[in-house]
């Protein structure tokens, strides 16, 4: 509609006289208050009124359609649903080592304190009270602990800062649903001395090895010396008690020597001299040649 005809009605009406500039102002007064005077709460929020008059009311609305008074008051809406935030810090442990941590947190408003939260702290509370208590509460747990013990016991590191994280967030009407070291890291040159110490660690463990090994090597070759010796001793005393404990192992061995050759590809003639059964001393080893029997002649 242009400029000509909005004039133009308005003319028309100023014709027909203040009764019907009375029923259009009427109409877009209603109008206006109608549209302005309902709001709605959406699913995980809530809401609080701020009257021009009256100040901030300390009543909360929950999800649904609300009434206001246009113009004297307003809906201010908070978001209730856990928000994550990740917060790094760079703190000094017990020992001085410098250690990188990051930690997770899911918080919310306390629904029945958004009128203190935002008086003292506005919509962005999250952003004003989050970064500095988490620094606070993560450099005075570190503290307590080793660099060692921050990665042993990294579970009740985590415990202690969720406690002192939540009693902190509450001087602030401040919901933790959940805190968790998700970060945790040392300075390069730390890193490096534990790897150096872990490798002595395996080298020693390695040393400590090759002693037992050889100190069991030296115990097992005293045994068998031991034991050779006492062979020879029984050996030397069955042939001063019966010689024929000699003849006996040569049949042993010349046993073993033909099994030897039996189950050998190669096959040979050995005489019993080389099979060792010459066994009656002083008997002439056997010629092949057979022997002249007494009282015969050729």
């Amino acid at each position: 509609m242009s400029r000509f005809d909005v004039s133009k009605i308005l003319t028309n009406l100023a014709q027909r006289g203040t009764p019907a500039l009375v029923g259009v102002g009427a109409l877009v007064g209603g109008g206006y208050m109608v549209q302005n005077a309902i709001y709605s709460v959406e699913a995980g929020q809530v809401a609080i009124k701020y009257n021009r008059l009256s100040g901030l009311g300390n009543t909360t609305y929950r999800e649904g359609v609300h009434m206001l008074m246009p113009w004297f008051e307003r809906a201010i809406r908070f978001d209730v649903k856990a928000r994550p935030h990740t917060i790094s810090s760079l703190t000094g442990s017990r020992d001085l080592q410098m250690v990188n941590i990051s930690l997770r947190a899911l918080c919310r408003p306390d629904p029945f304190k958004l009128p203190d939260i935002y008086r003292s702290l506005g919509p962005d509370y999250d952003e004003k009270v989050l970064p500095s208590i988490v620094n606070e509460v993560l450099k005075s747990v570190v503290a307590q602990y080793n660099a060692s013990q921050l990665v042993v016991q990294r579970e009740l590191v985590s415990r202690m800062i969720r406690q002192r994280l939540v009693q902190r967030a509450n001087d602030f009407h401040i919901l933790l649903d959940d805190v968790a070291i998700t970060h945790l890291s040392f300075s390069p040159e730390y890193e490096k001395a534990v790897e150096s110490k872990q490798v002595a660690a395996q080298q020693a463990e390695r040393a400590r090895f090759f002693v037992t090994k050889a100190q069991e090597e030296k115990k097992r070759t005293i045994i068998h010396a031991e034991g050779e010796k006492q062979s020879a001793a029984m050996i030397g005393n069955a042939i001063k008690s019966n010689p024929g404990f000699i003849e006996l192992r040569r049949i042993q061995v010349a046993k073993d020597i033909s099994q030897l050759l039996a189950k050998s590809n190669n096959r040979m003639v050995l005489s019993s001299e080389s099979l060792l059964l010459s066994l009656v001393q002083g008997s002439p080893p056997w010629t092949g040649e057979p022997e002249e029997k007494p009282g015969k002649k050729k």
